[in-house]
């Protein structure tokens, strides 16, 4: 079949584009047989490996989203009950300083009406005292009286 490409060639004809023979069913066959063999040992392997990464990458994104969502429960559930141990804490607080406030109160009141009835029995034994001085000492006011006139005047009081 070349010789009559060459002929036409030569005798100023256009050489064909494709030139149809029995080598194209020999192509042919070997393109399908390559493409088998490709599509088997290359791309079925390189596809099923790239749909593994896929759905491991997957896979990961979903359970860092569930450790994700369980971090922020957990987190909440922490915060919830440390707001809740503040608030007991501040209530026990609130009440141990109205429970010192009232023992101090009842201390002091307690002190005060000692201080009181040491006071009055203070006074009580001045004023006992005093009275008894006072008993003491009044008979012998007017002879006293006398004595420090008597001093003051340079002379004899009666």
């Amino acid at each position: 079949m070349t010789q009559p490409i060459l002929i036409l060639v030569a005798a100023g004809g256009e050489h064909p584009l494709i030139d149809l023979d029995g080598t194209l069913f020999v192509q042919l066959g070997l393109f399908f047989l390559m493409a088998f063999v490709a599509t088997q040992w290359l791309f079925k392997p390189y596809l099923a490996l790239r749909d593994d990464r896929e759905e491991g990458i997957d896979g990961a994104k979903a359970q860092a989203e569930e450790l994700d969502k369980k971090a922020a429960e957990a987190l909440a559930d922490y915060e919830a009950k440390l707001a809740a141990s503040k608030a007991k804490a501040h209530e026990e607080q609130r009440q141990i300083r109205a429970e010192a406030g009232e023992r101090k109160r009842q201390l002091t009141g307690e002190a005060r009406a000692r201080a009181a009835k040491a006071l009055a029995q203070s006074t009580d034994r001045v004023t006992q005292e005093a009275a008894a001085a006072r008993a003491e000492l009044m008979p012998q006011a007017g002879a006293m009286a006398k004595e420090i006139a008597t001093k003051l005047l340079g002379r004899k009081v009666a």
